[in-house]
């Protein structure tokens, strides 16, 4: 285990005075809908205690603008705590045997699928997404736990040959210490669990940093943590406002009782955590910005193509890390799967309140998301670019956005050199198979790729060159049957 300095080392540094939030705090509400009060907190978790802060900062609806609730504006004051009570935390949850710290995991694991639909109304009154989709993230983000839970029983360790004959080398794998889990807000559940799940499956304890926009999630997943029986101070919540990020999260990355950080989100802000860590030498886990390329084949199946684009580019309304961005179809078959894509994306979606039942699209994440999507839409117009269907914002409000197919894209519009994070799907021809894949691999990143093919040479030739971190291929096998 790596050394950390002694409990008594930190003695100097300002004492926090934990305030006990309210227990029973009224319900939340979104969308009209009211959430449970028994799930939705408004005090950061550290040490097992909720903690109030002297200021708090507004947790909103994105589909109506409207304030959910306020939740503690922590600072690195109680990020230091939080760290501190990790720290402290981490020597009896090292010591418990896997067995226990599996059936502690177990049964967080079962009291989210028993809240399953209360938590899902949680990340879709704060996130947006339609509630058919968190109800999904809620089974996927628990589906972490139930796995890790496993896991946690089967750390082995080895035995290595050695190269003298009375020796043996002996490999024990033992936790790090603190991980500071840092999250964004497109999976406001699954990408703690799936963090978590794994640090204190292996001994570590945590403290977690949710995103602004979406710290209920965070919060609600603290309080089935807490009824699981995790003990206090393994498992740490230190919600903030966008002004009080930067200081909380150099605090997680900087403080030398942390010893690993995990982050998905945007690369410029992994190249300000990176900076932070190495002062200490932390060790590092990011997912960064994709920048997904779907390339379409003139032997490839058009309706399977239409449909694979349609699933792939519009779940969460685009905002997904491995949603496509880029849209490359061959010359040959480039005006039947416009047509197609353009149907479909008519008939299939559907934008509204997340709670509406026949809603596919709900509204993007903030204004600023909003803004970034017209950006590139006007862009690609002003360059030659066609707007097939969309292009503009939603009359149902100003986070609403129609989801939008552009044609006669080319590699110099900003919509295929950015990251978009929005429901906008810009087509790009091509003629030969190595253009086709020179575009998708100009790209500076590379979290996912898809292509559509049914000549298997192309297929391996195609999956061999791609600069992607995941392929995801769809091919019809002789038989007919569809594979992917």
């Amino acid at each position: 285990m790596a050394a950390l300095l002694p409990r008594g080392a930190a003695a100097t540094r300002r004492r926090l005075l934990l305030r006990a939030a309210p227990l029973a705090p009224g319900p939340a509400r979104g969308a009209g809908r009211a959430l449970s009060a028994a799930l939705v907190r408004r005090g950061g978790l550290v040490g097992g205690r909720w903690v109030e802060t002297a200021a708090a900062f507004p947790v909103q609806d994105p589909a109506s603008g409207e304030e959910l609730c306020r939740v503690s504006d922590c600072g690195a004051a109680e990020a230091r705590a939080a760290v501190r009570a990790a720290h402290e935390a981490g020597a009896a949850w090292d010591r418990l045997p896997a067995k226990e710290r599996s059936a502690r995991l177990r049964r967080w694991y079962e009291l989210m699928m028993e809240n399953k639909e209360e938590l899902a109304r949680i990340i879709t009154a704060e996130n947006g997404k339609p509630l058919k989709e968190a109800q999904g993230e809620i089974a996927y983000s628990a589906s972490f736990l139930e796995w890790f839970a496993e896991e946690a029983r089967r750390i082995y360790g080895d035995v290595i040959p050695a190269s003298a004959k009375d020796r043996r080398v002996l490999v024990l794998k033992q936790p790090v210490g603190v991980a500071a889990i840092i999250t964004p807000w497109n999976f406001p559940s699954a990408m703690i669990t799936r963090k978590v799940g794994a640090a204190l499956a292996a001994g570590c304890t945590v403290v977690v940093k949710p995103a602004e926009d979406t710290p209920l999630s965070a919060l609600a997943l603290g309080e089935l943590a807490n009824q699981a029986g995790i003990p206090a101070g393994v498992y740490n919540v230190v919600p903030c406002s966008r002004q009080q990020t930067a200081a909380v999260g150099e605090v997680i990355c900087t403080d030398p009782l942390v010893s690993k950080i995990s982050f998905t989100g945007s690369t410029a802000t992994g190249k300000i955590l990176l900076k932070h860590a190495a002062g200490t030498v932390k060790r590092v886990s990011m997912e960064l910005g994709g920048h997904a390329p779907f390339i379409v084949f003139d032997s490839a199946n058009v309706d399977r193509a239409v449909a694979g684009a349609l699933a792939s580019k519009y779940r969460n309304s685009g905002q997904t890390c491995v949603c496509t961005n880029r849209f490359l179809v061959q010359k040959g078959i480039h005006d039947e799967f416009v047509e197609k894509f353009a149907k479909a994306i008519v008939k299939e979606l559907h934008v509204g309140n997340g709670f509406d039942a026949k809603t596919t699209q709900g509204p993007l994440i903030n204004e600023k998301a909003v803004e970034k999507v017209e950006k590139h839409i006007k862009d690609a117009v002003s360059q030659g670019a066609s707007v097939v269907t969309g292009g503009k914002r939603h009359s149902l409000g100003k986070n609403f956005f129609e989801p939008t197919l552009l044609t006669n894209v080319t590699t110099k519009m900003l919509c295929t050199q950015e990251e978009t994070f929005g429901p906008l799907a810009p087509v790009i021809r091509f003629e030969t198979e190595a253009e086709a894949v020179a575009i998708a691999n100009a790209a500076n990143v590379g979290l996912a790729g898809y292509f559509y093919s049914q000549d298997p040479a192309q297929i391996w030739r195609v999956a061999e060159q791609l600069e992607v971190g995941m392929q995801i291929i769809s091919f019809t096998m002789p038989d007919n049957k569809h594979k992917q």
